[in-house]
C-alpha cells in the first residue's frame, strides 16, 4: 500500500523581494485508496507542496516521502495542461514515458486510452484534439505507466465547466477502478467536494490550517442537496481563513 509523508515541512525561497515561505510546519499522511484535494488561495504553496514531493524541490526543513512499503512508490503527475509533445502522436506520446515499447506496453496505454475515450484518436497528434481531449491523453498517460501514487497540480482549471465535470466524472472512475492513491490541487473547493475523501485546506502563508474529511457516497451530483450543502460549509471555513489572514 502507497504512502504520502510529509512531517513539519517547510520550504523557503530566495526572491528578489526577499525571503517567501511557501510551506510553513505542513504535516499529514495520506495512504490506500483514497483521494486527497489540495485546497487553498493562489501562493499557499499547493504546487510547491507537490514539486517537493516529487522531488523537482528539496524542503528547507522536515521530511516528504511517497514510499510503498520499503521503497519509493511509482509516482504520476498531471499537469494543469497537458504537455504533449506536439509532434508526436497520441499513441507516441503514451510511449514516451513507458519504459519499455512491446506489445503488452502498448495494450496497456490502449486500455486507459480507452477508460477515457480516446481509443479511436491513438494516430492523432495534439494539434488536432480539443483542450479537453489533450487532458484526458495526459491522465491516460499518468494512469499508463500505473503509478502506486497520482499527483495532480490543478489538471482542469484551464476547460470550461462543462468539459470540467465530464473529465471529473472520468477521473473518479478510474480511480474507483484502479484503487489508487490521489494527491489533487485545487483552488475549486465545489471540485474538491466532488472528488475527494479528505481536503486539506492551506492558508496563505504555506500554513495547513485544517483537514477535513467529506463523508458523502459517491458518485456525487454537483447539484444534489448533499453535495451543495457540502461546498457551502466548506467554502464558509475557507473565507474564515481570508479574515484571519486580514486580522494578524
Amino acid at each position: 500500500m502507497a504512502s504520502i509523508r510529509v512531517n513539519h515541512l517547510r520550504k523557503e525561497f530566495l526572491t528578489a523581494d526577499g525571503l517567501v515561505v511557501a510551506l510553513q510546519d505542513a504535516t499529514f499522511e495520506a495512504s490506500g485508496h483514497t483521494f486527497v484535494s489540495v485546497v487553498g488561495p493562489s501562493g499557499c504553496g499547493k504546487s510547491t507542496l507537490l514539486n517537493v514531493l516529487c522531488g523537482i524541490d528539496t524542503p528547507t526543513s522536515g521530511t516528504s516521502e511517497i514510499v510503498e512499503g520499503d521503497h519509493r512508490a511509482r509516482v504520476g503527475y498531471v499537469f494543469q495542461d497537458a504537455r504533449l509533445l506536439p509532434w508526436r502522436t497520441v499513441m507516441a506520446n503514451m510511449m514516451f514515458v513507458q519504459k519499455t515499447d512491446d506489445q503488452a506496453t502498448r495494450e496497456r496505454c490502449e486500455h486507459y486510452l480507452e477508460m477515457v475515450g480516446l481509443s479511436h484518436a491513438t494516430k492523432a497528434f495534439p494539434a488536432q484534439l480539443s483542450g479537453g481531449m489533450q487532458q484526458r491523453v495526459g491522465i491516460a498517460r499518468a494512469f499508463s505507466i500505473e503509478p502506486d501514487v497520482l499527483l495532480m497540480d490543478e489538471p482542469f482549471s484551464h476547460l470550461d465547466a462543462i468539459t470540467g465535470r465530464g473529465l471529473r466524472e472520468e477521473l473518479h472512475d478510474m480511480w474507483e477502478a484502479t484503487k489508487k492513491t490521489v494527491l489533487f490541487v485545487t483552488h475549486d473547493v465545489g471540485e474538491a467536494v466532488e472528488l475527494s475523501t479528505r481536503i486539506l485546506l492551506f492558508a496563505e502563508g504555506g500554513r495547513l490550517q485544517e483537514e477535513l474529511t467529506v463523508d458523502l457516497p459517491f458518485p456525487r451530483e454537483p447539484t444534489s442537496d448533499e453535495v451543495a450543502l457540502a461546498k457551502v460549509e466548506i467554502m464558509r471555513k475557507f473565507e474564515s481563513l481570508h479574515e484571519m489572514v486580514a486580522v494578524s
